[in-house]
């Protein structure tokens, strides 16, 4: 009840503004009295996923939490992980303002925020500062826009030595839209050699902190079969930890009847249910179980969840999704996910 009360005011701002609202209300309430009005209890339903146990499958996607700086907030909402970032090595402000569009007939939402972020350090600062209890970090990671393409690889690596030692675990962003030039990681030598000098970074890290944490990678919508596949024989290759399928879509499909449709950047929501869980079920068919799978991507029911979990996926994300429905989606997918788990 609260939350339609609080989404029919924030729907009345410009979706960045509103963005921006909730992430300093949240910040401000948690651990205060107020958080009762987000706080819920979700039933354990543990899931092993890249050798990390997590209290429950649904996680919340990057880019709703950039800078770190309502991790508790969130955990108290009863999400199993909360996947922060995309951040880069440097500060930086992102493309220019309006950059958001709710595309609200569709349930949807265009972005091209690009990667606005206040850089690693004080990220790294809010997660040591955090206490999340079970909830696990995970820590998506970016290249800073001015930074080369052909070096955009060392930028990664800056930020794996520096949130290493507090993530749970680590995603590679090579896959947004909204970083000119960056799609461009995921294909042939680049990738391998983005995906080996990681994975041997990785080792060394593991030594020196003492714990393994795992890394995986996050891929586009808009890959072709084949491009599929050269991916998943990029990740088996070089013995990456997981894949996150999948990022938002330049596809229109389904929108373009609706004038936002016309603005750049990427598209999530519910036009990119379907296409989203067909990637996972390549994905699956091609990895198995050598390699888990987490699904995002158009999540705004337990259904949607499911039909993830049952092409493949070990465990879900949801952010547009959880915008439209709020935090009570949370929960749904929880007990529809437990029940089928028992029903197996």
């Amino acid at each position: 009840m609260f939350y339609r009360l609080a989404q029919k005011v924030l729907f009345k701002t410009q979706a960045e503004t509103a963005h921006n609202l909730a992430i300093n209300g949240i910040r401000l309430t948690t651990g205060t009295p107020l958080s009762c009005f987000y706080r819920q209890h979700v039933p354990a339903a543990p899931v092993e996923f890249m050798g990390v146990t997590f209290p429950n499958p649904v996680g919340l996607a990057a880019g709703m939490d950039k800078d770190g700086e309502c991790i508790d907030g969130f955990a108290a909402m009863g999400f199993g992980h909360v996947e922060v970032g995309t951040v880069t090595p440097r500060p930086q402000p992102g493309n220019e303002q309006p950059r958001a569009f709710r595309l609200k007939p569709a349930r949807a939402i265009i972005n091209r925020m690009g990667f606005n972020n206040k850089g690693v350090d004080n990220l790294v600062a809010n997660i040591k500062a955090s206490n999340p209890g079970k909830c696990v970090i995970g820590v998506n990671i970016g290249k800073n826009k001015d930074t080369p393409l052909e070096e955009g690889k060392n930028d990664y690596l800056i930020c794996m030595d520096k949130v290493y030692e507090v993530a749970g675990y680590i995603a590679v962003n090579i896959s947004s839209p909204n970083t000119p030039g960056l799609r461009q990681l995921q294909y042939g030598e680049m990738l391998d050699d983005l995906l080996s000098s990681l994975k041997q970074r990785q080792a060394e890290l593991a030594k020196k902190y003492g714990r393994y944490v795992p890394v995986a990678l996050k891929i586009a919508p808009d890959l072709s079969d084949e491009e599929l596949k050269e991916v998943c024989d990029a990740l088996l290759r070089n013995k990456l930890d997981g894949v996150i399928a999948t990022n938002t879509t330049l596809s229109r499909e389904g929108v373009e009847h609706l004038t936002e449709h016309s603005e750049a950047g990427g598209l999530s929501g519910a036009p990119l249910t379907q296409l989203s869980t067909e990637i996972i079920a390549k994905l699956y068919q091609h990895l198995g179980e050598e390699l888990p799978i987490l699904g995002v991507g158009g999540i705004a029911s337990p259904q949607d969840a499911m039909d993830k979990v049952n092409v493949g996926a070990k465990m879900v994300q949801i952010y547009t999704g959880f915008i439209y429905e709020g935090p009570q989606l949370i929960k749904a997918i929880t007990v529809a996910y437990k029940r089928a788990m028992r029903n197996k």
